[in-house]
């Protein structure tokens, strides 16, 4: 009975300082170019989303109509098109990432259904991930960067990418706006 606890005792301090050991060694995969550690999305994936099902927003306060789509383009090519690209030009190196940034602008296969960018996610989850960030991916929070209202505009935008979206927004998500657009929107002349 005695090695038996012995056994266990051993096997509970042998165990961390193990992995200590390999911690020190650096051998832990934490360059971009690393492969994953096995199970590492599936394991990171559950605590986030659960994380998020817990704290998500189930009714978002604004509508997806035009003005606040247009909007929300504006931001989104100003705060966020540099990792996750624009419509119809992926990021430069937003697939360098690790994880790499998803292109919200691309059709992806997720099952059975094509899926553009996170359309199939709600706009809380979204504004979720825009607010808190995510941890060791790139994303930053956004919580003192942007107003709640500009985070909600961002977030019902890319809950719609999957959906004819306003002239105005494609414009400005294309990169067609012209200065001239720009100012009859915002009551000044161009010039």
């Amino acid at each position: 009975m005695g090695r038996v606890f012995l056994g266990i005792i051993l096997g509970v301090l042998l165990v961390p300082v193990l992995v200590l050991g390999w911690l020190w060694r650096g051998n832990v995969p934490v360059a971009v170019a690393d492969p994953p550690l096995p199970q590492e999305h599936q394991l990171v994936g559950l605590a986030l989303n659960a994380r998020i099902q817990r704290d998500q927003v189930k009714a978002p306060p604004i509508q997806a109509d035009e003005d606040n789509l247009v909007a929300g383009a504006r931001v989104y090519t100003e705060k966020c098109a540099v990792c996750h690209g624009i419509y119809g030009k992926p990021s430069v190196f937003g697939g360098s990432m690790y994880p790499a940034a998803p292109a919200l602008w691309e059709k992806h296969q997720h099952g059975t259904t094509t899926i553009v960018g996170v359309s199939d996610d709600p706009p809380g989850e979204t504004y979720w991930k825009v607010v808190n960030g995510i941890r060791l991916t790139g994303m930053p929070s956004y919580k003192s960067l942007l107003t709640d209202t500009e985070i909600w505009q961002v977030s019902q935008l890319l809950a719609n990418a999957d959906k004819p979206l306003p002239p105005g927004a494609l414009e400005i998500l294309r990169g067609d706006e012209t200065p001239a657009a720009t100012a009859a929107e915002t009551g000044q002349e161009a010039k």
